[in-house]
């Protein structure tokens, strides 16, 4: 099952468009030079001093508290469970971080070669994940649980950092979800479905805990409605959005879809 720490998707969706709406109006209202890149990465879309979102997310689970105990223990519990299926489909979401993650809801053919200029897009709101996502898990230093619990055993990719909080590959999984489903509304349910268990197999793998997953839907919903609100990032939407639905073979989206 699913980890029930996500939101759902209506509560989802009003954070994103009270979000957008913030960040539209900070955008319209800062008139400054755009910072200089973060050390992380060049931002392409984000600008860090704009949407700084390290003060805004709450703090993870003492590890003295009845929460992490609790997440604690349903990390043993999925690895005790975790069958071989569930570890290869794990260790592929750990390996893609792309939007071609959704080609289960698009289709066998939903890949870089046949949509490069939606390859670009992805490669970009990928770019940009850690711009917003890396200070805030310096800022926590939140230890992973197999840093924490020596009898834990990860499947997927490991780090000496301790940067659990939150989860890249979970921010990005929702960041590409949402841009998708500006580009292809008519899967929005199967495309955040997707989404949910892309951040699920987190937890498969071993390299987080639910709290990282909920604090990352929430920084990736926040961004999102920043990257709405940029020229740049609606510029490449829509070009993304023209390939989609013409290598589909579907109608073209409305200016205002619903």
């Amino acid at each position: 099952m699913v980890t029930n720490c996500i939101l759902n998707g209506t509560a989802a969706f009003a954070f994103l468009l009270a979000t957008a709406s913030g960040v539209a109006q900070a955008q319209a209202s800062d008139k400054s030079t755009p910072a200089a890149p973060v050390k992380q990465k060049h931002a392409y879309y984000i600008d860090p001093q704009i949407l700084n979102l390290a003060a805004s997310i709450p703090a993870p689970p003492d590890p003295g508290s009845p929460q992490f105990k609790a997440e604690l223990a349903e990390v043993h519990r999925i690895e005790s469970e975790r069958t071989p299926a569930q570890v290869a489909a794990a260790q592929g979401d750990d390996r893609e971080e792309d939007i071609f993650i959704y080609r289960g809801v698009v289709g066998d053919q939903f890949t870089a070669a046949n949509f490069p200029i939606l390859a670009e897009l992805s490669a970009h709101v990928h770019n940009d994940e850690p711009v917003e996502g890396n200070p805030i898990k310096d800022h926590f230093k939140r230890q992973r649980p197999y840093q924490f619990d020596k009898s834990l055993h990860p499947v997927c990719k490991t780090t000496d950092q301790p940067d659990s909080y939150p989860s890249g590959h979970t921010i990005t999984g929702y960041l590409l979800a949402l841009t998708l489903i500006q580009m292809l509304p008519e899967k929005q349910s199967e495309i955040l479905t997707r989404a949910d268990y892309y951040a699920h197999n987190r937890l498969v793998c071993g390299v987080h805990y639910e709290s990282d997953l909920k604090a990352s839907q929430r920084v990736a919903y926040a961004e999102f409605g920043y990257l709405l609100a940029t020229p740049r990032f609606q510029r490449d939407l829509t070009r993304g959005g023209e390939e989609l639905r013409t290598r589909l073979g579907l109608q073209p989206l409305s200016k205002e879809p619903e």
